[in-house]
């Protein structure tokens, strides 16, 4: 039976419209029909695929060529050849798929039949499948471009609050990551009205005191206990000292001086330590002006006299191993802050003030008088600088001699570098970023050379008196990336950012060191002990302060292994620059340390305040927590083996705060705390119950108290007559706490309240001033 003959479909071509009027419709979109009659919607039917030519395998065969696959695209015209202006949807579209459909989807459409189309219409048809699947095509490839090869985690935010008495109240900010590393990580501490980011020593602390204070809590509440009538008259004591230091105020500024002698030195003091990494000064001509003040010359001028006095007062704290002008050099700094607060200081912007206020701002931090702290006084000083122009390089202003030039350099370079330490000390944001300025690095001049104007500088081979404060203003762009990362807002805080820095970090501090060991094997002059060592002690900061962050989480975590070694690490090696004395260094030569200079670093770190102090504190209580970590970890059977460098430094800390006792430092916390936590983990080696451990560590405290309670008493008695030592010895030991107005860091929050400028004011500054509380 013959076959019905049957009938060939034939594919729909033209638009809605066009069909409908049976009129010819050019197949474009909008067609020229739709538009002539303005018909806003040119609709072709879905059933219309665009199906290539049928290809018979005999007829191909018969051709010479290949049989190809028939492929149909199965989306209607309107898709295929749409409007242009879709093409957002497109790429968005195609951003929405995984990559390798799309990819495995173009490959699959750009195959073709091998005879070429028989009609214009089906030419016109491939040809614009083929200008679509390139424009995919291109999509595509922009959609790869901007894809990352490490996709950013989403995290989550958690704040977290823990009280007690000793601390008061903190709510500390942990960030979680939904996908990858469980632990949370810290990203900032909010306590009463402030709040500090990674870099503050603050969310290192809360992690120090974790399971201590919990333990010595109820001890020290008591108020029958030893412990608490003790730490009591420990804080009196304190009190009375520094209100005996501190001159009336207002307090304006005299003639007076040291004997020349003395003068001569405190002035050498300044010149070869902090002169020599922060260049304020013009030597030379602040020499000269010295001098005339021991000529039969007019009175000096009192902004000099004020500026010298600064000097004295920073140069005196590596005077000697007492600090013994201690009191002098708080008399100087508020003579300067008697100057600088009259009001008509505030038209002064000249050289000369921007040098006194950048020399105010580093004695009021080492040598630890009362004032804001210098996060908010060096943005303060920032801004004077900009309004002055120092942010603009000398050669895009006026032109200037060259002395004028390099002064302009120095003072901004020493700004710039005032304001990074500050906010990695406080834990703020830096404010400020690269493309704020475009003032050039200072030159490689020795100031003699300044006094010419056809100076050259050196090359960076040799050593001058600027060569510290170039090589560190080389590393200024990844420190500040470290700071940012560690303190602003709008940084992810990501581990893999973390280990960026840390590369960056650590080459542009090898090439420093490069550039040091050259220095040094030129003739003429070379890099001090001091300039190494505290060169060292800052990189090895921002390093530390880096990684500190995934510290915590590493005492659980294997993943940030190499955070925790780095930690470590640093913390040792600026402990060791820190203190020289240390058994660790006993059986390594120190050739390159002549005797003259040998305990600046240790003067500075020991009798001053601030950022240095605080650095070494910070690094003591973390090689504890890593001591305590791996006492924890031990579930053997055998005891843990320890390494002998990292136990010592818990012993040279409890000797170092009697150092600073001894130095006049009033604030007993810092040896209490290191004998504290030096007794925790030597009950953890022994492996005794808690029960003992509670024994043991309100044990620790009461010999700490008792070892440097008669050390106050004998400050206080310095100077004093017998009447008012033996009143002193009449208070009783259950003073009230109305008596002792806010001295009493145990109730509430003071003990790690951060009122003041210091940075570490819970172990160091014990004049607490402190607004009542409303959280």
């Amino acid at each position: 039976m013959a076959e019905p003959e049957r009938r060939r479909r034939r594919p729909t071509v033209s638009c809605a419209l066009c069909r409908r009027r049976k009129i010819r419709c050019n197949r474009e979109n909008p067609c020229s029909n739709c538009i002539r009659s303005k018909n806003e919607n040119c609709i072709y039917s879905e059933n219309q695929a665009l199906q290539s030519p049928r290809v018979h395998v005999g007829r191909a065969h018969a051709a010479g060529g290949v049989a190809v696959q028939s492929h149909q695209f199965r989306e209607p015209i309107s898709t295929i050849s749409g409007d242009r202006a879709s093409s957002t949807s497109i790429e968005s579209t195609v951003a929405s798929y995984p990559l390798s459909s799309i990819a495995a989807s173009l490959t699959s459409t750009s195959t073709f039949p091998s005879h070429p189309p028989s009609t214009r219409g089906e030419e016109t048809d491939v040809e614009s499948i083929k200008n679509k699947i390139q424009q995919l095509e291109e999509q595509l490839s922009k959609a790869t471009a901007r894809s990352t090869p490490f996709p950013t985690t989403p995290s989550s935010t958690n704040i977290e609050t823990k009280t007690s008495s000793l601390g008061g109240e903190f709510h500390i900010e942990f960030e979680s990551r939904v996908f990858g590393h469980a632990q949370s990580i810290p990203r900032s501490t909010t306590h009463k009205a402030r709040l500090f980011g990674q870099s503050h020593w603050i969310n290192m602390a809360i992690l120090v005191s974790e399971g201590i204070f919990e333990i010595l809590e109820p001890h020290i509440k008591d108020d029958t206990s030893k412990t608490f009538t003790t730490l009591h008259r420990c804080k009196y004591l304190s009190k009375m000292i520094k209100t005996r230091r501190a001159p009336p105020w207002p307090c304006p500024p005299t003639a007076d001086l040291p004997p020349k002698n003395i003068t001569d030195e405190l002035i050498d003091c300044y010149l070869r330590t902090i002169e020599r990494v922060y260049r304020i000064l013009h030597i030379p001509t602040f020499r000269k002006e010295y001098e005339a003040l021991w000529l039969a010359s007019p009175e000096p001028g009192s902004a000099f006299l004020v500026q010298l006095k600064l000097v004295l007062a920073i140069g005196a704290v590596t005077y000697d191993d007492q600090f013994s002008l201690r009191a002098s050099a708080i008399r100087w700094v508020y003579e300067a802050q008697t100057w600088c607060s009259k009001p008509k200081f505030k038209s002064r912007l000249s050289v000369q003030s921007l040098q006194t206020k950048i020399l105010l701002l580093i004695a009021e931090e080492i040598v630890d008088v009362g004032a804001d702290p210098i996060w908010t006084s060096s943005g303060a000083l920032l801004r004077t600088a900009v309004f002055m122009g120092l942010h603009r390089d000398p050669e895009r202003l006026a032109k200037r001699t060259t002395f004028a030039t390099q002064m302009h350099r120095r003072l901004w370079n020493t700004i710039l570098e005032l304001n990074l330490q500050s906010s990695l000390s406080l834990g703020g944001p830096p404010l400020l970023s690269s493309s704020d300025f475009d003032t050039e690095p200072p030159g490689n001049f020795d100031d003699d050379q300044l006094l010419t104007d056809d100076a050259v500088p050196k090359s960076d081979g040799d050593f001058t008196q600027t060569s510290v404060a170039i090589s560190l203003r080389k590393t200024f762009p990844v420190r500040l990336a470290v700071a940012k990362l560690l303190n602003d807002l709008s940084s992810d805080g990501s581990y893999e950012a973390t280990i960026r820095l840390d590369g960056e970090l650590r080459a542009a501090y090898k090439t420093l060191c490069q550039n040091f060991q050259r220095c040094r094997l030129n003739s003429g002059l070379s890099p001090s002990s001091f300039e190494l060592r505290v060169v060292d002690f800052i990189m090895h900061r921002y390093l530390s302060a880096l990684h500190v962050p995934f510290f915590g989480p590493s005492l659980r975590e294997t993943a940030f292994t190499f955070s925790r070694k780095v930690v470590v690490e640093s913390a040792l090696k600026i402990w060791c620059a820190a203190y020289p004395a240390s058994p660790i260094l006993n059986a390594q030569s120190h050739g390159n340390i002549t005797s003259s200079n040998a305990d600046d670093l240790a003067r500075l770190v020991t009798c001053g305040s601030g950022f240095y102090r605080t650095v070494a504190v910070e690094a003591t209580l973390l090689i504890a927590v890593e001591l305590r970590a791996q006492l924890e970890e031990n579930e053997s059977l055998s005891p843990v083996i320890l390494r002998p460098d990292l136990l010592s430094v818990m012993e040279d800390s409890k000797t170092w705060g009697l150092r600073c006792i001894e130095a006049g430092v009033t604030n007993i916390k810092g040896h209490l705390l290191s004998s504290i936590v030096a007794a925790h983990i030597e009950g953890l080696i022994q492996g005794i119950g808690k029960d003992q451990l509670t024994a043991v560590l309100v044990r620790a405290a009461e010999d700490s108290l008792e070892r440097t309670l008669p050390m106050l008493e004998a400050m206080l008695a310095q100077g004093q007559d017998d009447g008012n030592v033996h009143e002193l010895h009449q208070m009783s030991l259950n003073t009230s706490p109305e008596a002792t107005e806010n001295w009493d860091f145990l109730t509430s929050d003071s003990l790690f309240s951060p009122g003041n400028a210091e940075p570490m004011l819970w172990m160091f500054n014990h004049e607490i001033t402190q607004d009542p509380s409303f959280w």
